[in-house]
């Protein structure tokens, strides 16, 4: 499981040190594709190849369907760890998610998501002010 925020930077060749924490569960192989919100997502294959099989079976005939497994799937990218814990991040990943130099990467269970810092401190003062009302309606979830 991941869980927690790492403040981290992106090299000029793309690179950006992936927290400890979560490098034994990425594992050796793992998947960044395009997240929603303007992050990238980050799953261990074996996460991936759940995901995989789920919006495989998604309907064609539906149009948010194939939109949806179009814009996940062409933003994949398979990668690995370097020596130093190093991820390399494909330069349209980089342009999507607007990451920079400064970044944020936060474990959210079964993923981890890489966020420019800017974007993320907007966000997370924007969902702040309305935790309550999201808990509340979370309810129904049985959380």
């Amino acid at each position: 499981m991941f869980m927690g925020e790492y403040r981290h930077t992106v090299d000029a060749k793309g690179r950006m040190i992936v927290p400890a924490k979560f490098r034994e569960g990425l594992g050796e192989q793992f998947v960044l594709t395009r997240g929603l919100d303007q992050c990238l997502f980050g799953y261990p294959m074996n996460e991936w190849k759940l995901i995989e099989e789920k919006l495989k079976a998604l309907p064609l005939t539906k149009k948010d369907a194939r939109a949806f497994t179009r814009f996940f799937f062409s933003g994949a990218t398979e990668c690995e760890l370097d020596k130093q814990g190093r991820v390399n991040i494909a330069s349209s990943l980089l342009n999507y998610a607007k990451l920079e130099k400064e970044c944020v990467v936060i474990g959210v269970s079964n993923r981890i998501e890489l966020w420019s810092k800017v974007i993320w401190e907007q966000y997370t003062e924007e969902q702040e002010d309305s935790f309550a009302e999201i808990a509340e309606n979370m309810i129904g979830f049985d959380i």
